[in-house]
């Protein structure tokens, strides 16, 4: 595993999101995201609009029309971190929910489900749909804040913050000067934004690398506060949260130094007294109860999510100054088993009625299993809820992970107890958001929430299912409902994290294979459409290490397995021919490409080597690859090939803002397509009459509007099928349309599930 964002290349920006994928095993799931030179803002000939004028007169006659589609999420359930939930303190049923991904939520109480607010951001903003932080105002309960930019390196681009008088319906938005890190390290710390308890004008915003901000004008505009002691750094955490105590600020710094400020008449001072040491290095969340005057504070020797070994909790009698420690259970002790107990402690909610209760969460707890700990007399007792949980999953079985139970969860840095009921908790993991209505039973709390960053989409031309999905984190999911999670979870035997690779045979489409990160085997083939799956019973030994995309043939004769690792390093294909049990090295194929079956000849297959802008054509079934057509656009790895169904040796290549290409002779030659010019992925579904040319769906551009689109006409013109309030960020890698709806497509993003759409 990569303990650090891989640096990117202009041309291919990388990055990763890590989640547990299964048991005590951490894996990666690398997101690729758009390679647009410069800035997610860039205005100027980095960014698509300038792209779109420099092809205006290519475009030109081609402009989209416009189709009304209706637009909705494959349920599955949450499947990603939920880094914070904020209950609303003095509304009863308002609350909100923040992602590292995949934007903010607000919980609609009366239809018992979470309301995306973030939708509308599009290509441009991809960066924005990583929430940093949120801030509601206690007395004027219609008002919502989001700090949001998923990360702070150099190529991403800057923060910004949406203010709403609606509840998050609508939006203004002040772009900022500075980045944010919602997918890096300390994303699971407290919030960062906050309204100033003494003024409904005065926000504060907590930065990683730029010390503190501060807005009196609701947010409109922001300048540096003044008088913050704390000396920012460009590698460091900054401010970790912001919370009120009466009319006083307190905000953590995870640098180093003073890890505890707060507020005065003139500016920002250090609490004294506060805690040090390795088990309170980093001070994560703090909670303030108001009745016994107590702030407490969650402390690890790292930000978390991972990497934490230590930590404590402490509360402050703001009053007196009194520091008292609490912590629940010391890490560092040993398990039933010989195990190490290292662990950190992360999130923490107190009862807004009930003076001295509290709870805290422990995060990074993998020899004995992370758990909630709930004190009713300030900390001097604790009870473990793990203890005593019982959980009801049956709404996403994916929870079990292959196993007969659910984990009690993991990541858990985000708690929230609700103001107006001492028993209804919520808690967040790296996969779901649970929540109790009496501290002993937990059930999942994350309809309309949809985290998953989507790699394959397979819709099958038969069967139960129409979709077969591909993600990162979570693996392959058979949805046999699309308003429901998959009943039969992920995929088992084995259990993958993220899955690299999905392939149907598309002259028998009961042949399925899948390949993906996982510590049981990292292939696998069903015979029954991807319903039920056996393990490859071998495979190449570079396999555990690089598993990566992989094609099979139309009549499910034969498998091509590219590998490549995570960190880009590309190892030989290997081909078998009995679904797994022998492999050989074809070395005429070009390493780390992705194969691509021919979905009507069972002898064709191809490769595009995205280095030289060739592509590979094999005529024996994938034994040897020769070059076909070459010269076309080369340079980066997203660029990929799609195969038409039902048309021997029909291809297209899509080239990101380089364009797209067609080839009607099994790759030989291709011709370019004037009427986009820019093609990221590229699918098919089903005619708009009997027996014509397939629907092509794609996510591209035909003038300045990088969205959603579908040419019945072979590519000769495109219709835009989504709209400016669904956009979802980055949808550059899969879309698909239905082989047997006309009109539906499949689409994924990379933080909000698979969003499909049907004709209005």
């Amino acid at each position: 595993m990569p303990s650090s964002l891989p640096v990117p290349t202009p041309s291919s920006l990388t990055v990763s999101r890590r989640t547990v994928l299964a048991g005590a095993a951490a894996a990666t799931a690398v997101t690729a995201l758009p390679g647009f030179p410069g800035t997610a803002h860039a205005a100027a000939a980095a960014g698509p609009a300038a792209q779109a004028a420099a092809h205006a007169e290519s475009a030109a006659g081609s402009g989209a029309a416009s189709t009304p589609y209706r637009w909705r999420t494959a349920v599955i359930g949450g499947t990603g971190f939920i880094t914070g939930v904020l209950f609303h303190p003095a509304v009863r049923g308002l609350a909100y929910a923040r992602t590292d991904i995949g934007g903010a939520y607000r919980w609609d109480a009366r239809a018992a489900r979470w309301v995306p607010l973030t939708d509308h951001l599009g290509w441009d903003d991809w960066n924005l749909l990583g929430v940093e932080a949120i801030a509601v105002d206690r007395a004027h309960p219609d008002r919502l804040y989001l700090a949001l930019g998923t990360y702070s390196q150099p190529w991403a681009g800057n923060g910004a913050v949406l203010r709403s008088e609606d509840r998050g319906a609508t939006w203004s938005r002040t772009d900022l000067t500075v980045k944010l890190g919602a997918n890096e390290d300390g994303r699971g710390t407290g919030e960062r934004l906050l309204v100033d308890p003494r003024g409904s004008d005065t926000l504060w915003l907590g930065t990683r690398h730029d010390g503190l901000l501060k807005s009196t004008d609701r947010g409109a505009t922001w300048a540096p506060a003044t008088g913050f002691p704390a000396e920012p750094s460009a590698t460091g955490q900054g401010v970790t949260f912001l919370v009120a105590a009466g009319r006083t600020v307190y905000a953590g710094w995870g640098d180093g130094g003073a890890t505890l400020l707060r507020s005065t008449a003139t500016g920002w001072e250090p609490v004294p007294g506060r805690p040090t040491g390795p088990a309170a290095k980093v001070p994560i969340r703090a909670a303030y109860d108001a009745c016994a005057r107590e702030l407490y504070v969650t402390y690890a020797d790292a930000p978390g999510p991972n990497g934490q070994t230590t930590g404590s909790v402490h509360k402050l009698h703001t009053v007196t100054g009194r520091w008292t420690e609490v912590t629940p259970v010391r890490p560092g002790g040993t398990t039933a088993d010989g195990g190490a107990d290292t662990f950190g402690y992360g999130g923490v909610a107190v009862d807004a009625r009930r003076p001295g209760t509290v709870v805290v969460s422990t995060n990074n707890r993998w020899a004995d299993v992370d758990t909630l700990f709930r004190s009713t007399d300030g900390g001097a007792h604790w009870t473990s809820l793990k203890d005593t949980a019982v959980f009801d999953v049956s709404e996403t079985p994916f929870l079990k992970w292959g196993e007969e139970h659910p984990k009690f969860g993991w990541w858990i840095q985000a708690l929230a107890l609700d103001p107006f009921d001492a028993k209804h908790l919520l808690y967040g993991t790296g996969a779901t958001l649970y929540a109790t209505p009496d501290l002993t039973h937990w059930s999942p709390r994350v309809r309309g929430l949809e985290e998953s960053a989507v790699r394959q989409l397979i819709s099958p031309p038969v069967g139960t299912a129409h979709l077969i999905s591909g993600l990162g984190d979570i693996g392959v999911m058979y949805h046999d409902s699309l308003t429901a999670s998959p009943s039969d979870g992920m995929a088992t035997r084995p259990v993958f994290g993220s899955a690299t690779g999905l392939a149907q045979a598309a002259l028998r489409p009961d042949h399925v294979v899948r390949t993906g990160w996982g510590d049981h085997g990292n292939g696998a083939y069903s015979t029954d459409g991807g319903r039920t799956w056996a393990p490859f019973s071998a495979q190449p030994p570079i396999a555990k290490d690089a598993p990566g995309p992989i094609a099979l043939g139309a009549d499910a004769t034969a498998l091509l397995w590219s590998f490549v690792h995570w960190d880009g390093t590309r190892h030989a294909t290997h081909r078998s021919t009995d679904n797994g049990a022998t492999w050989t090295e074809v070395s005429s194929f070009p390493k780390g490409a992705t194969p691509v079956a021919d979905p009507a000849d069972p002898t064709l297959f191809y490769a595009y080597d995205t280095d030289t802008g060739n592509v590979y054509v094999s005529t024996d079934s994938g034994v040897s690859f020769t070059v076909g057509a070459t010269g076309l656009p080369a340079g980066d790895t997203q660029f990929r090939i799609a195969a038409a169904p039902g048309r021997r040796g029909h291809l297209w290549l899509s080239a990101k803002w380089n364009g797209l290409y067609r080839s009607t002779d099994a790759g030989r030659t291709f011709t370019e397509v004037t009427s986009c010019w820019a093609s990221y992925a590229l699918g098919f579904g089903r005619a708009a009459e009997p027996g014509g040319y397939p629907a092509i769906y794609q996510t591209g551009a035909t003038a300045d509007v990088v969205g959603v689109y579908r040419s019945d006409d072979e590519g000769a013109s495109w219709t835009r099928i989504n709209d400016d309030a669904h956009q979802w960020g980055w949808t550059g890698e899969v879309i698909t349309g239905d082989p047997r709806l006309y009109g539906r497509v499949y689409l994924g993003t990379n933080g909000r599930g698979v969003q499909y759409g049907d004709i209005a």
